[in-house]
């Protein structure tokens, strides 16, 4: 994803900041303060509420 785009996309539900986290198997777009994750599917961002994976407590 271009990190332009990152610069301009916000978390749909508190319009906060949105950091890009990569896994060996996933991408996904992190709310840290909603603690959701929003997959990247193709390159494009999926940002549905009900799309997106609560973080576990221990999870950064």
């Amino acid at each position: 994803m271009d990190n332009r785009l990152l610069e301009l996309l916000v978390c749909p539900i508190c319009k906060g900041p949105l950091t890009d986290h990569r896994t060996e198997t996933a991408r996904e777009l992190v709310c840290n303060a909603d603690r959701l994750a929003f997959p990247i599917r193709d390159g494009i961002p999926v940002m549905l509420e009900n799309e997106a994976r609560v973080l576990d407590p221990d999870e950064k």
